[in-house]
């Protein structure tokens, strides 16, 4: 029966998935509802890539706290069961705080030091701006400010991913999607909400 259970499970994850990602699909609100629940069902059923990235919706996108207190359990679970993208999560949840997980600076840099050790471009740039500026609580320390910059290197090579300079920089052009998600807003075309959540394929594909 559990093994029934967790082919379901699989299936509808990768129906979401298919049904957020296929451009010819309509986007009615039927749909978008269909695929925010099938994410959460699969979340609730302990699905890890489901925790990471609903939790992610959730938590960046709910605006009731008790949604974004949940989005972060979901986050953290799929961290502590070694998804990469969700410890970088982590460490931005601990870093910047919220109802259920005040700040904590030396928890953010645990997940972040995991993440990029792991090959998370963004974790590893995260702790070489820390120890280079003095950030998170941490001394300013130029050794490990460049080894963190090497991994960071690493990673951004082994993913495509841009540089981090690059990326920050985006993230925090005025008009940028990633600009508009921080600041809470919807990215034109790209939305959908359920239970609270505006669910936007930029934020999703830029989590990381």
């Amino acid at each position: 029966m559990q093994q029934a259970s967790s082919l379901k499970t699989r299936l509808e994850y990768r129906l979401a998935q298919q049904l957020f990602h296929t451009r010819w699909l309509p986007r009615s609100p039927r749909t978008q509802r269909l695929t925010m629940r099938l994410f959460q069902r699969c979340a609730d059923a302990g699905h890890p890539a489901a925790l990471s990235l609903y939790g992610h919706m959730l938590f960046h996108r709910s605006r009731a706290p008790q949604d974004k207190a949940r989005g972060a359990r979901y986050v953290l679970q799929a961290a502590h069961g070694g998804d990469v993208r969700a410890q970088y999560q982590a460490g931005q949840i601990h870093e910047h705080g919220c109802a259920l997980y005040p700040a904590r600076h030396d928890h953010a840099v645990t997940w972040y030091a995991r993440a990029g050790e792991a090959g998370h471009a963004l974790a590893a740039a995260r702790l070489e701006r820390a120890y280079r500026d003095g950030e998170l609580s941490l001394p300013v320390d130029p050794e490990r400010a460049a080894y963190w910059a090497v991994l960071a290197s690493a990673g951004q090579a082994s993913s495509g991913q841009p540089s981090s300079e690059q990326t920050l920089a985006r993230q925090a052009s005025p008009g940028s999607a990633n600009s508009a998600l921080a600041n809470g807003q919807p990215v034109p075309g790209q939305s959908a909400r359920q239970d609270g959540v505006t669910l936007d394929k930029a934020e999703a594909q830029q989590r990381h």
